[in-house]
């Protein structure tokens, strides 16, 4: 499960049982940062999640952003409420990338509050899955390419 961490709201998100796709969820309105983790406790069980992925703010230069330990600490809480680990991962430009999939849609006012949050969230879980495709494919190649054991290994 993708969070996209804010003072106000966390944009929610998650992925098929394959990590094929990454769908939004209704955003979180944030109350009490302990209703925050069991709520999030809660949806978390009903889904079945086995890891959260906490978009980490960074500056465009890669340096840890302002809300870092924010983020971080929120992170710890919720690990340590529910047992599942909980990854970072950079998200800069992901509310960028939402507000213009709002702007091609022709969202406007109220309805682009929660939005922004669970598509940035969706964002952020499409961006790790095909890292991790990315990673697979690498890999593979690798051993593709490897010479295998029962090749016939070249006289010296």
């Amino acid at each position: 499960m993708a969070l996209d961490f804010g003072k106000k709201r966390i944009g929610l998100a998650v992925t098929d049982g394959l990590g094929l796709t990454a769908q939004g969820l209704p955003t979180l309105e944030r109350q009490r940062v302990r209703d925050d983790l069991a709520h999030l406790a809660k949806l978390a069980q009903e889904r079945e999640v086995a890891m959260f992925l906490m978009g980490d703010p960074r500056h465009l230069n890669g340096d840890a952003g302002r809300g870092s330990e924010k983020v971080r600490a929120f992170g710890a809480r919720l690990e340590e409420a529910t047992g599942i680990p909980v990854t970072y991962w950079d998200e800069r430009l992901t509310s960028v990338a939402a507000h213009e999939v709002l702007n091609q849609a022709g969202v406007r006012g109220q309805d682009r509050k929660g939005a922004v949050d669970r598509i940035a969230a969706a964002v952020l879980l499409r961006s790790y899955l095909d890292a991790l495709d990315d990673r697979a494919y690498r890999e593979q190649q690798e051993l593709e390419d490897a010479p295998h054991l029962n090749d016939e290994v070249p006289a010296a």
